[in-house]
């Protein structure tokens, strides 16, 4: 029962965290489209109200004219839509799924099996969110220290991307590959709501307050705002990267997975660059940014390379027939062992049997050999979860159990 509600829990958190973040990534690309596609305003009206660029703009059969004030407009409207809840919920919801998916079981999902002595569970999850806690305060104070100082943004992206690096490196070495990818960008993700608890809301506010009281707007809060907004829309496809990564095991089940990592951020990074600028550039405002855009495709490119499977023997196109075992063919017996220790527990006819695949007899067996090979020894992906749970001699027995004809004769 306990598996069945986790189950539910995972689903929906899952639901609701993907539809949040849908509106919270949707809301910060278009408010970084509109800041950089404001041009000056023509009607002198606006001009003196102190609108600093206008956009016009058709969707959904309806014309829009956004613009941006300078600091503040002369009268604050009745209504103000404050973009904020987008952000926590998502954080919330992903908090809660990373709670029920792997702090709940860190003994399975964030322990790493080749080391399993080296740190307890509870040790395991204070570790995991000291990442998320430990790379905020880090990231905030470089940019409090070096943000605005000359050529702080170039200081500060530096300094934060050796410091994606070093979390990477020690993420990959502490968990397992899996565990890892996912901490990876929700220490980011957790970077990102807090820019907006901690400084883009409570500057807005800071504000809002002194319009309403008549007081003069101090326009540090707006640029504060405007910088760690910056840094969220840089750290959007990153994050993206890293949280669907978990259904790729080829890419974290590497021996320099921290390097695929660092890699593929860098690239989200690169080619999220490369649509920031591009806006400017028909304003006329800055180069076309294409070697940003170029960089990324050949980061990806140079990635894909690397980690292409070497030429695979020719393997059998049907196994076996149970009676009839190929010569030389490894015993049933062997790999059934591997499938009982590590499979039949979500696959069996007792069990959850995930997908319908069920692993706890010789006729169910022969009838998912093809998947089998597909998912333990192509993409080794599992176990769900902890794929380094099972071991390369296992795995590379699953290979050639089912290269030599996959039989399932006792």
């Amino acid at each position: 029962m306990e598996g069945y509600i986790l189950d539910w829990a995972n689903l929906l958190l899952r639901w609701l965290h993907v539809i949040t973040a849908i509106a919270w990534v949707g809301s910060s690309f278009y408010f970084v489209f509109l800041d950089s596609s404001l041009t000056p305003p023509e009607d002198e009206d606006l001009r003196k109200q102190g609108v600093s660029g206008e956009l016009w703009a058709v969707h959904g059969g309806g014309f829009y004219h956004p613009v941006k004030f300078n600091v503040s407009p002369p009268k604050l409207p009745d209504h103000l839509h404050w973009f904020y809840w987008e952000s926590y919920t998502t954080w919330l919801s992903g908090f809660a799924l990373l709670t029920v998916s792997y702090l709940w079981n860190a003994n399975i999902y964030l322990v790493n099996p080749a080391d399993p002595n080296a740190m307890s569970a509870p040790l395991a999850v204070f570790t995991a969110l000291s990442f998320l806690a430990v790379f905020w305060l880090l990231y905030d104070g470089i940019c409090r220290v070096f943000g605005f100082k000359k050529h702080g943004d170039a200081i500060v992206g530096a300094m934060v991307l050796v410091l994606v690096c070093i979390a990477a490196y020690l993420a990959c070495h502490i968990f397992p590959g899996q565990a890892a990818f996912l901490l990876m960008g929700a220490m980011l993700a957790t970077s990102m709501s807090a820019n907006v608890f901690f400084w883009i809301i409570p500057g807005q506010r800071t504000v809002v307050r002194a319009l309403k009281n008549g007081d003069p707007v101090d326009p540090v809060y707006g640029k504060r705002g405007k910088q760690r907004s910056v840094h969220n829309t840089y750290f959007t496809l990153p994050v993206l990267f890293a949280m669907l990564s978990n259904h790729y095991g080829w890419l974290y089940n590497q021996k320099y997975n921290w390097l695929v990592l660092i890699g593929m951020m860098f690239a989200g990074a690169a080619i999220r660059q490369f649509f920031v600028l591009r806006h400017g550039h028909k304003l006329g405002r800055n180069k076309h940014p294409w070697p940003y855009a170029l960089i990324g495709v050949l980061v990806i490119l140079g990635v894909i390379a690397w980690l292409r499977p070497g030429p695979q023997p020719a393997v059998a196109a049907t196994p076996a027939p149970a009676s009839q075992p190929a010569a030389g063919a490894v015993p049933y017996g062997e790999v059934a062992k591997v499938f009982a220790q590590h499979c039949v527990l979500c696959h069996s006819a007792t069990g959850l049997a995930q997908k319908n695949v069920k692993l706890d007899s010789p006729q169910e067996v022969a009838q998912h050999t093809q998947q089998i090979y597909q998912q333990v020894v192509v993409l080794r992906k599992m176990p769900f979860g902890n794929p380094e749970g099972l071991s390369a001699d296992e795995r590379d027995l699953v290979k050639r159990w089912f290269e030599s004809g996959a039989s399932t004769a006792p």
